[in-house]
């Protein structure tokens, strides 16, 4: 005789409320760099290279974090994961908004980056305690408070950090995170943990972490004033060369991987990812290029935006992000993969050489953030809703979480691209980025974003033979 099956106890809408208050606090949290970026250089007195890691240390936990959150919630509950996760994001808040120097800062920013778990166990949460109509609104409220969050935070950095202090503007989201998790502790039934024979992968976690820390870390030594000696230079590489070498071994011999390799001997799965990492190398560029240009005094060749200037100029192209990512979908279904793809890098690239010889007015900028950031986004989406329908329902999970990895990691080592270009063109009598470096930036972004349409002209010959 079978045991009856206990129903779930069902999720008040309070509890629902308070994950969409915390989502949006996250969204807020997670955005407040971008646009107070320069400031926070000028106030720490450090390059974009050393900048462009107070956004990528927050990346590279989010890397690590995400495919590892579902696992987690799963194994021991998503309700109890949540509660820690956000326990280590409120610490990393704390920490950011009481850093005196960048070190701090960045370590605040690691512990951060574990908010990007949030979302998938929000996910578990509302699917366990909702019916499968009311969890689909339940996750696109979250979604879409998450994404609101983002563009609230760029929006207020600047008036925070200008008003008050940058301290504040990492302060006033942690405290309501503070406050909603301890809401949701409260109010969120428990939800049993699922009995699960596959471990998790810890060490492919931490062989990733260090590969892309140290990878990042070595671009902003060799291209600071002067260069490290050689021998630095050497070791660097062969750091980076030895931790990817062992998360490569690692994830190829893990029973249940972090990232599981062997999806890339798949054609289909192996293009994608190509695809998904050099447009977001791309678009992680840009991403760095364009608040630094904005916050070059008016008197050389910028327009000395602040950050409450540079937030609202970035606005547009935030919004123009979020609103491609239900696009994306809808084209790769209508159009294939591969032509939204082409056109996307097309656009891309078209822009950024635009940029490298037109940038003498604020809406020139505004326009390339727009252009790029849609053309991106549709893309990115494009491949990752024809990967979760390509692959079989097993494989589903592993293949877009692949995927969500790949655009995380290309974002970070672009942005942190763009940073070492802005330091090897310093000014050595003022330090500052020159303009030719920014011209470049802008000439290597459109160069790796053309890229996609070198590997669709290869992979169709491979196709045909």
């Amino acid at each position: 005789m079978s045991e009856a099956v206990v129903p779930p106890v069902r999720m008040c809408r309070p509890s629902i409320g308070a994950l969409g208050i915390l989502a949006l606090a996250l969204g807020a949290l997670q955005s407040v760099v971008e646009p107070a970026l320069p400031l926070l250089q000028r106030e720490l007195e450090v390059s974009p290279g050393e900048g462009a890691l107070i956004g990528n240390t927050l990346l590279v936990t989010g890397a690590v974090v995400t495919p590892v959150a579902g696992k987690l919630g799963d194994r021991y509950g998503g309700k109890r994961v949540l509660v820690w996760l956000m326990s280590m994001v409120s610490a990393g808040g704390l920490l950011a908004a009481l850093a005196p120097n960048l070190p701090v800062l960045l370590l605040g920013q690691v512990l951060q980056g574990a908010m990007v778990g949030a979302l998938p166990l929000s996910f578990i949460l509302v699917r366990k305690h909702l019916s499968a109509g009311e969890s689909q609104v339940a996750i696109g409220l979250v979604v879409a408070l998450f994404t609101g969050g983002g563009m609230v935070g760029m929006l207020f950095a600047g008036p925070i950090a200008e008003g008050l202090s940058w301290h504040w503007m990492f302060a006033l989201p942690t405290a309501v995170i503070i406050a909603t998790t301890l809401v949701v502790t409260w109010l969120m039934p428990p939800d049993p943990p699922i009995p699960s024979d596959s471990g998790i992968d810890w060490p492919g976690a931490v062989l990733l972490s260090g590969t892309l820390l140290a990878f990042m870390l070595g671009l902003v030594t060799v291209t600071r004033d002067g260069g490290p000696p050689p021998f630095a230079v050497g070791a660097i590489a062969v750091a980076v060369v030895a931790l990817a070498t062992g998360w490569v071994a690692v994830e190829r011999r893990a029973a249940s991987p972090m990232v599981d390799l062997r999806m890339l001997t798949r054609p289909a799965m192996r293009h994608a990812f190509v695809f998904t990492f050099l447009i977001t190398i791309s678009s992680g560029m840009v991403l760095l290029l364009l608040p630094q240009l904005f916050a070059v005094p008016a008197d050389e060749y910028g327009f000395g935006a602040g950050a409450t200037d540079i937030g609202l100029f970035l606005l547009p192209g935030a919004i123009a992000g979020a609103a491609s990512d239900s696009v994306g979908g809808i084209a790769a279904r209508r159009f294939g993969p591969r032509a939204v793809v082409v056109v996307g890098a097309v656009v891309m690239a078209a822009t950024m050489l635009t940029l490298a010889s037109l940038h003498t007015a604020p809406w020139h900028l505004v326009l390339a953030k727009v252009l790029t950031a849609f053309a991106a986004g549709v893309a990115t989406t494009a491949l990752l809703a024809r990967t979760a329908t390509a692959v079989g329902a097993e494989d589903t999970g592993i293949a877009t979480g692949l995927l969500v990895v790949t655009r995380v990691i290309g974002v970070a080592l672009g942005a942190q691209a763009g940073g070492a270009i802005l330091d090897a063109g310093a000014d050595p009598t003022t330090g500052g980025a020159t303009e030719s470096a920014f011209v470049t930036g802008f000439v290597v972004a459109g160069l790796v974003a053309m890229l996609p349409l070198l590997v669709v002209r290869v992979t169709k010959k491979e196709a045909r033979a």
